[in-house]
């Protein structure tokens, strides 16, 4: 059995942006966000359901998850593979976008909701040791969170090291499944008799994929593929012209050094003989210099 990796694109938006498996996010959103009793989430519509987009829409589109829960609040979720530098900024811009689209007219501010931003990250960006890390915005002075409209969680997979017979929750079992799905041949038994895992294991089986699933989860992964390669190869040839150019600049380095010995030898030698303004000019060293040697 061959299941696709769930940080693909298209797989994520597939797991996670499907109406007919809506249970599948309603437990990650409520697992990653640790929400329980009247926060819990029993419900979700998906702003923008899963549906195979075209290849050229995958030069521009940033396929994410958009839903709101029963209480009509925001959750934004999305899955980043490189580090392009601005998630940061990015998830910011999102998050405030998805506030302000809330009142297209007028100015009902009571009508605004919470938005909820989650980003799946396969690289690091904080210096926090745990792979999760919730953002609030806090009064420095009393350490209360005043403003409660906006929160941002994310999910760094690299620090994120349990092994499959260590998981012990539900979050641990969904960022085990973002991060090593791919490198399964069998759904392992710490995920029977979970609904929502089993569905999600379905989907990622490819073999249950239309050709045209496949063809564009091939494009994206070939794309990664490419840019990686494209970066090392980057990487390598500025390796090779910085060797390169150190080693003129060494060479350079050490044919001056000894062309300063040689004038030094040859102040020396003139020492007894001629005055220190005649051998400046003869050797180049500065008046100082040779008073020092003197």
């Amino acid at each position: 059995m061959q299941f696709a990796d769930p940080k693909n694109d298209i797989a994520f938006k597939k797991i996670f942006g499907n109406e007919h498996h809506k249970n599948i996010l309603i437990s990650f959103l409520n697992s990653v966000l640790d929400f329980k009793n009247e926060k819990i989430i029993v419900d979700v519509e998906l702003a923008n359901p899963y549906q195979v987009p075209r290849i050229p829409e995958l030069k521009e589109t940033i396929l994410d998850i958009k839903a709101t829960n029963q209480n009509k609040e925001t959750f934004i979720v999305e899955m980043q593979k490189k580090d392009m530098g601005d998630f940061n900024k990015r998830s910011l811009y999102y998050t405030s976008k998805a506030y302000i689209s809330q009142l297209p007219k007028g100015n009902d501010y009571t009508k605004l909701k919470q938005v909820y931003f989650i980003g799946i990250l396969n690289f690091n960006i904080f210096e926090n040791k745990d792979f999760i890390s919730r953002h609030l915005i806090i009064n420095q002075e009393t350490n209360t969170q005043d403003l409660k409209d906006f929160e941002f969680t994310f999910i760094e997979l690299p620090k994120f090291t349990k092994e499959l017979k260590k998981l012990d929750s539900i979050l641990d079992k969904w960022i085990y499944f973002l991060k090593n799905a791919s490198d399964l041949s069998i759904i392992p038994k710490e995920y029977e008799n979970i609904e929502e895992f089993k569905e999600a294991f379905d989907i990622v089986t490819q073999t249950a994929w239309n050709s045209k699933e496949l063809e564009v989860y091939e494009y994206i992964a070939l794309k990664e593929f490419d840019e990686i390669n494209a970066l090392k190869t980057a990487e390598k040839k500025g390796l090779e012209k910085g060797i390169q150019k150190g080693l003129e600049k060494g060479m350079q380095k050490g044919l001056e050094e000894g062309e300063r010995k040689k004038q030094i030898e040859i102040a020396k030698n003139l020492l007894d003989v001629l005055d220190v303004e005649t051998i400046s000019l003869k050797t180049g060293l500065d008046v100082e210099f040779i008073n020092e040697l003197k």
